[in-house]
């Protein structure tokens, strides 16, 4: 397993861990939990440096680095919900879309087509992650749930746009033609 794997499965292992930071309560718990969710999407920056700087991507973190991207942010957002810092409605829009894009990727694999991230789809998980980081600082009393508020909505946005960028292929993919790069 390669440096950059290694980062990944890190990230990965790090959902539970901020879960339960945010889920006890003693002094300082959302802090916690919310620079252990920074430090571990910091590793999504890292490992993809060292993947792209020793030209050595693999099948595991081609296919690890998104799932542990959406669980970690995923997680948090529904911990946020629950901590009352951060709509329902929007984090179910955020879920509704990932669920529906991961289906659309896999039927595309089935048909031996890989629909390739996307820079729109980059930009919409750091725009999550982002939302999310400042949920949890807004959880811990650094400024008002409206900070949070509005940056998730803009996550949203982004999260529907990139959403709909990814379904553009779908026609095609389901008539049999591939627009998108063959596996």
């Amino acid at each position: 397993m390669s440096p950059a794997d290694q980062l990944t499965v890190a990230r990965a292992a790090s959902v539970p861990v901020v879960v339960l930071l945010y889920a006890l309560h003693f002094h300082g718990h959302a802090y916690w939990a919310t620079a252990v969710f920074c430090a571990a999407m910091a590793t999504d920056w890292l490992d993809g440096r060292l993947a792209r700087r020793h030209g050595r991507s693999s099948a595991l973190g081609s296919l690890l680095d998104p799932i542990a991207d959406k669980v970690l942010v995923l997680g948090t957002l529904v911990m946020l919900v629950g901590l009352r810092v951060v709509p329902a409605w929007m984090v179910a829009a955020i879920v509704v879309r990932e669920v529906l894009i991961t289906g659309l990727r896999q039927a595309a694999i089935e048909r031996g087509i890989v629909l390739a991230a996307r820079d729109l789809g980059k930009l919409k998980t750091w725009a999550q992650a982002i939302a999310a980081a400042l949920g949890g600082f807004a959880a811990a009393g650094a400024w008002s749930d409206r900070v949070a508020w509005w940056a998730l909505l803009v996550a949203v946005v982004l999260t529907w746009v990139s959403g709909l960028d990814y379904a553009r292929s779908a026609p095609s993919l389901f008539k049999g033609r591939a627009t998108a790069k063959p596996a």
